[in-house]
């Protein structure tokens, strides 16, 4: 792989984990939600939930630069309230989490929790002021299942599509996020993809050793360049508005 594909493939990776902190909200009771957000309407939940991190992030840059650990924080305390990680957990373990143990199930949802936190505050780590641009919000009075496109701008990089697939819970009306599509890659699908030989193979505790090590990696902030990420070759179809 080129250092140009690194590069465009590692920022593709770094919008989904900062880009996701915009849509939808948590299920969890004992996460506290912000007045300030709108969530009833996904689109300007979106914007304004970024510009909440982005602008924590700026104002602590001094003190995350002498511990990085800090970002874990941001995304727990900024990011994590407006996502539906149980659901996301249950999409990528798939058909796998209808024979797996109760037990099992609760202590993969939890450790799949901390290792969102770590992916999130990992790529933020990669964050440099990027320009976020959204598209215009489509009529969504009708509908149960949106998708908030937006592009992302980097200076003389490519742009990057990106598009946050958020659904509407029927009971409370808030709108919550379970996937993100970056250049055509599905966050949910590269996680399932990655996942699914382990649980094949090893089951669900293996899958689960696997994130707490990841978890357990200090967060390291950008030296230039960022990571390239693993992702699945397969590309999602994004359903049009």
């Amino acid at each position: 792989m080129t250092y140009w594909s690194k590069l465009h493939k590692g920022f593709t990776s770094l919008c989904a984990a900062l880009l996701i902190v915009a849509t939808g909200l948590s299920n969890a009771t004992a996460q506290q939600k912000s007045d300030s957000v709108d969530m009833t309407d996904p689109y300007m939940m979106v914007q304004e939930v970024a510009s909440k991190t982005f602008d924590r992030i700026k104002a602590e840059q001094e003190n995350i630069k002498q511990d990085p650990e800090i970002l874990r924080t941001i995304m727990e305390e900024e990011l994590l309230p407006y996502i539906d990680y149980r659901f996301s957990a249950f999409k990528v373990l798939g058909k796998y989490a209808r024979t797996t143990e109760k037990k099992d199930l609760l202590e993969f949802v939890s450790v799949f929790r901390q290792y969102l936190i770590t992916s999130y505050a990992v790529a933020m780590g990669y964050y440099d002021d990027q320009v976020v641009e959204f598209e215009p919000a489509f009529d969504y009075e009708d509908r149960t299942d949106v998708t908030v496109r937006a592009t992302i701008k980097d200076g003389n990089r490519p742009d990057i599509k990106v598009a946050f697939k958020v659904r509407k819970d029927r009971k409370s009306g808030e709108w919550q996020a379970y996937d993100m599509i970056a250049e055509g890659i599905s966050l949910l699908s590269s996680k399932q993809s990655e996942f699914e030989g382990m649980l094949r193979k090893d089951g669900i505790q293996a899958v689960i050793a696997n994130m707490r090590e990841s978890i357990n990696q200090p967060i390291k902030l950008s030296d230039g360049e960022a990571p390239a990420p693993e992702v699945s070759d397969e590309e999602d179809d994004e359903e049009d508005e």
